[in-house]
This record gives structure tokens, sequence and C-alpha cells, in this order.
């Protein structure tokens, strides 16, 4: 069911918005149109014919996107354990494009060939049993649209801003379409055992990354996922196989799945316990942190842009949450004084990012914007300084925290925090 706003808000919306719209627009078009009208220039690409209609076998973007690319920040410990983060800053919609999805690797980016790949499925089971992937993806399917999330996606905020930049910052975040067969279906073939409450979900690369998986979580809504956003699965995401846990962290959906092994108690793997745990300041840890929390954040305006001049511009930003679908977005553009309930464009989808917008006119003066996720339980987007409280600063994981950006008065935008 849509949770966007109702129709007499949008229609106030719209008029808020075309008004300011053309508030702000009219002295250009005044300056432009000043004096006698010049005609439209016919350009030199509508001279001549295009290129051929397949001149990339495989479609690419225009030239004039170049910039628009996943990025590093270079600080890889040793080659093939590293990440790139998704330009957020640059997108559109709800869904990210193939390409641009960010990724987090351990040991490198293994080739796989389908053809060699199988899934073991062993332990408190009836039937141990080894798949192909022809047998899998013989196997009902389903196709649904979920956000992934690294659990250290803004993790370097815990103690201040930690970059300049949105996409350095909230970059380990993507939301695709994502098709395969459900975990509950190939446990039912095997046969699981009633001791049976925890699966360990390994992977094929060189890391032999490894967590593991309630049992409860594998027969709900858990998906082995072998096609993306329409097509096969990339091998930096995961080709040919990878296990998909919709709203729990994203270290837990282990690419070039392997093995799934059920057992009856945690298997207590090297990424559960030294990695992927959240330090208090007592000394002891909460584990087992699987649900990432309500979030959001403006993407437009944001510290990768500058505005130029005053005048109207609409605030766009991304909300999303593990528990389920987004509720209300606030946006304050006074450092959180004062907030305002943003349009939630459609789809609002269950565990996905959710676009929301706001027409704002700046008048120049220097401010700070901020965005607030209610998600459809009823639970707040905290601040920085509640989460502080809560759990201290020796964690670099599961930081959700209401995100500010200052705009400065001659349009610089930097990550503050208030």
């Amino acid at each position: 069911m849509s949770r966007s706003v109702p129709p007499s808000s949008r229609r106030q919306f719209l008029r808020a918005g075309t008004a300011l719209a053309g508030a702000a627009l009219a002295p250009a078009v005044s300056a432009a149109t000043a004096g006698q009208a010049q005609p439209l220039e016919v350009a030199p690409w509508s001279k001549t014919p295009g290129e051929p209609a397949l001149w990339h076998p495989y479609g690419q973007p225009s030239a004039y996107e170049k910039n628009v690319v996943r990025r590093t920040r270079g600080n890889a410990p040793f080659p093939g354990a590293n990440s790139s983060m998704t330009p957020l800053q640059d997108l559109f919609g709800i869904i990210t494009p193939t390409g641009l999805v960010f990724e987090r690797h351990h040991a490198g980016i293994p080739l796989i060939d389908p053809g060699q790949h199988r899934l073991a499925v062993h332990g408190l089971v009836a039937r141990p049993t080894l798949f192909t992937m022809d047998d899998l993806v013989r196997l009902p399917s389903v196709s649904r649209i979920h956000v992934l999330e690294c659990s250290g996606n803004t993790g370097r905020e815990w103690k201040g801003p930690g970059t300049a930049s949105l996409q350095f910052s909230h970059g380990l975040l993507s939301c695709c379409e994502w098709t395969g067969v459900p975990l509950s279906v190939v446990l039912e073939e095997v046969g699981v055992d009633p001791q049976a409450s925890w699966i360990l979900a390994e992977g094929a690369d060189a890391a032999g990354m490894s967590r593991s998986i309630p049992i409860s979580k594998a027969l709900d809504d858990a998906l082995l996922v072998y096609a993306q956003n329409g097509e096969r699965l990339r091998p930096e995401h995961g080709y040919p196989l990878r296990l998909f846990l919709p709203g729990f962290e994203g270290n837990m959906s282990v690419k070039w799945l392997r093995r799934l092994k059920l057992g009856s108690a945690p298997f207590m793997s090297r990424e559960e316990t030294s990695k992927y745990t959240d330090s208090l300041p007592d000394g002891t840890a909460r584990q087992f942190t699987f649900l990432m929390e309500t979030k959001s954040v403006i993407t437009f305006p944001a510290p990768d842009h500058r505005l130029r001049e005053a005048g109207f511009y609409q605030i766009s930003g991304l909300a999303w949450t593990g528990r389920g679908r987004i509720k209300r977005v606030d946006v304050s553009t006074d450092g959180g004084r004062n907030w305002s309930t943003a349009a939630l464009q459609e789809p609002v989808l269950d565990r996905a990012l959710t676009r929301f917008t706001l027409p704002w006119r700046w008048d120049g003066a220097p401010t700070v914007l901020q965005s607030r996720a209610i998600d459809e339980s009823g639970y707040v987007q905290p601040t920085g300084r509640q989460l502080v409280d809560a759990r201290g600063l020796e964690s670099n994981y599961h930081f959700n925290a209401i995100q500010s950006w200052k705009v400065a008065a001659d349009g610089v935008i930097t990550n503050v925090q208030v």
C-alpha cells in the first residue's frame, strides 16, 4: 500500500512548488526574452545522421556523464580488500543502475564458471544436496525491489563529520530488483531437521566469507539470487549466486554462495566475532545486530554540489529502513529548529529506498539542511547525540543518525554535526 501524501497535500505541494519556481525563474526568463526573441539554433548534431543504432552491443551512458562513477577512498589494507561507493548525489528515482551499485570485497572478485559452480546444503537436513545453477534456476523464482546497505555505511560519522562527500559518507548503499529462488523452497527440498536454528552461509571467494543466519530469516524472506536489475549478477555482485537478506546488514548477503550448513547454534565465524560487532563503552559488544535501522539523507543539495545563486530549489533525498516501509520524512532548512513534511514519491516499497522531495527557496544566507525519517513501526531516526549517549564512540557500524549539510553564503555545502 502506498504511503505517499494524500491528494490534497500533493496539490498543495505542487501549487507551492510551482509558485516558488515561477518566482525564482521569472528574472532569468525576463532577461532571456528581453528585446526581440531569438530563433532556436540548429545544433551540429541535428545536421548529420547519428551513430549506428547498435554502435555499442551493450548500452553505455553518454560521454557527458563520464564522471558519474563509483569511487573508492583508496585505503585498501591489501589488494582485493576494498570498497567503492555509489554516487547517490547523481542518481534519480530509487533504482541503482547495476554499474553503479556499491562494492565491498574481502579478497578480490572470483571469476566463477557457472557450469562448474555448486551450492552445497548440508548439516541438520534430511537430504544433503549439491545444487547446480541449472537446478536452482528451474525452481520457482520471485523478483523483489530491496535496498542493500553495508553496516559500515556512514560509520566515519560516529566521531564527527567524517568526509566532505555524500558519496563517501553514504555511498555504501544501493537499491535493486533482485531475482532468485526463495531459500525456503530449497530448504523444503532438503528437509530441515527440527533442531536446526541457524545456517552458516559461506562464499567461494578466497576469504571464505561466512556468516550465521537465523533459520527464521531463511524461512521468511531470504533469497538465493542469480539476477539483478533484469540481468544475471555481475562478478563483483556475486555471480553466479548470492544470498540476499532483505533489511539485514549487507555483509550477511553472502556473495558467490557455495555452502549452506544448518546447525543448532551460531557458528561464530570470523566476520561475526572479530568484525561486524558493535563495541560499547564498557568493553562489551552488541553482537548479531542484523537489522539496518531507519535512515535518510538529502542527496540534493549535498556537499558534492554547489548552489550558484539564491532562489528556488527542490530538496531531494532518500529514506529507507530494514523494518518495512517509510511512513514520513521531515525536512529542516534551519538546523532542526523547524520541520516540514516532505512529499514521498511513489512507489513506497517494503525495505526499499523511498525518494522524498520538498520545495525550498534559499535566501542566500547560511543555513543547515537536515532530514529525519519515520518508518511504519513508529521508529524515528535519532540524532547523533542520542546514538553516542546510548552506544559510545567505539563502534564502526550501524550509525543511522540525522545527517546535516551546511549551506554557506557562497553556496558551498559541507558536512557538519549540529
